[in-house]
This record gives structure tokens, C-alpha cells and sequence, in this order.
């Protein structure tokens, strides 16, 4: 969540070995040197952010979602229209989805 979004996307972004899938609760993407020149892990990403959010702006989120779309990343996307900066059920439920959906 928030500040931990971040260092999730950017050491689960960095990795050598694959991980299972990146969730990411209002954050921003802070890219690992080298992303845009391909990395070795692509794994899906799942991004939350809460409309009315005024901690971490929901724009940075959708920004992370059209550059990690833009490098191929397989990118869940969620806006959540009633959430500040927190954690709605409307987020769990997407993130629960996504994590079902990506868990074998």
C-alpha cells in the first residue's frame, strides 16, 4: 500500500526469477534502471487506486498501467470512484480476483 506499492513494483519489476504477480494499492511506478530495455521476470501487475485519493495523486497510478502496458506487462487496472487514500472493498475484491485469477 502507498510507499510499499512502490518498492514492490520496483523490486518485483528488477527480479531475475519470475514472481507469481505484482498487487500494487496506491502507489506510483518508480522504474528499475533497465525496464524499458526488457527484464527477465514479466510478471502480471495488478494496479488499485482510489479516485479521491490526496496523499499519492490516482494519475501516477494510471501512468505506471500506460507505461507497463506500453512494455507489455500484463496490467489489471482498478479506480476505485469512492476511495481516498485507503483501501476500499471494491479494491479488495479486484485484488482478490486478480491474485485468484494468476495463482496455479
Amino acid at each position: 500500500f502507498s510507499q510499499g506499492a512502490m518498492m514492490a513494483l520496483h523490486a518485483g519489476l528488477s527480479l531475475d526469477e519470475q514472481v507469481a504477480g505484482i498487487v500494487a494499492f496506491s502507489g506510483a511506478l518508480i522504474p528499475p534502471p533497465g525496464l524499458d530495455e526488457g527484464t527477465t521476470s514479466r510478471p502480471p501487475v495488478a494496479i488499485l487506486h482510489g479516485d479521491l485519493d490526496d496523499v499519492v495523486d490516482p494519475d501516477l497510478s494510471r501512468e505506471a498501467v500506460e507505461t507497463l502496458t506500453g512494455l507489455g506487462f500484463d496490467v489489471s487496472y482498478h479506480r476505485s470512484p469512492t476511495a481516498g487514500h485507503g483501501i476500499s472493498q471494491d479494491m479488495l475484491d479486484a485484488a482478490s480476483a486478480f491474485i485468484v485469477a494468476h495463482s496455479a
